[in-house]
């Protein structure tokens, strides 16, 4: 079976993100779903000196073998003041320490919410951006704006944002079937 890892860009326990990346991956059938909650990789904030001190800690290994273990990747990156929540770049600073090729050149919905009419359309496009350098194989990007008026009940409910994601997710689909585990690794 295809395994899926969705990572929301927040260390929030309430995330915004984290209610969109869940219910986006709650669309995919026959898909095993593993959550990265970045809660549970806790890191002091990179730094050269901290690295040639105390080498790679644990934690950024055990995500970094578990992010090879992937087939694919659903990411929902929060927004904070234009860029990445603080939390989640310095997640991708240690991994990058690791191996450059963060992604593994595995396909990729990339997406990101707000509560602003702009929905988290800075930071989404600075990770479509920067994202291939790490190794994204992006195939899709979506945006939910104003997130408190498109997302109740644990789901979309404007029919056009709802229509989108189904879409999007119905490519993802299609690329995991189309392409044996070994062709995207």
């Amino acid at each position: 079976m295809k395994k899926v890892i969705t990572i929301a860009g927040s260390n929030s326990q309430k995330s915004i993100n984290k209610a969109l990346v869940g219910y986006t991956a709650s669309l995919l059938r026959n898909i095993e779903i593993v959550s990265i909650d970045l809660n549970d990789y806790v890191l002091p904030i990179y730094g050269e000196d901290f690295e040639a001190e105390n080498g790679i800690p644990t934690a950024v290994k055990r995500l970094d073998e578990l992010i090879n273990t992937a087939d694919a990747f659903i990411i929902s990156l929060a927004e904070h003041n234009g860029s990445y929540a603080a939390v989640f770049k310095n997640v991708i600073d240690w991994l990058s320490r690791l191996n450059m090729q963060i992604w593994r050149e595995k396909p990729m919905l990339l997406m990101a919410t707000s509560p602003g009419g702009r929905g988290g359309a800075t930071v989404l496009q600075s990770a479509a951006t920067s994202f291939p350098f790490l190794g994204a194989k992006i195939i899709q990007t979506y945006l939910l704006p104003s997130f408190y008026d498109h997302f109740k009940n644990g789901k979309v409910v404007e029919e056009h944002y709802q229509k989108e994601i189904e879409d999007k997710i119905a490519t993802l689909s299609k690329v995991l079937q189309k392409q044996p585990v070994e062709a995207l690794k």
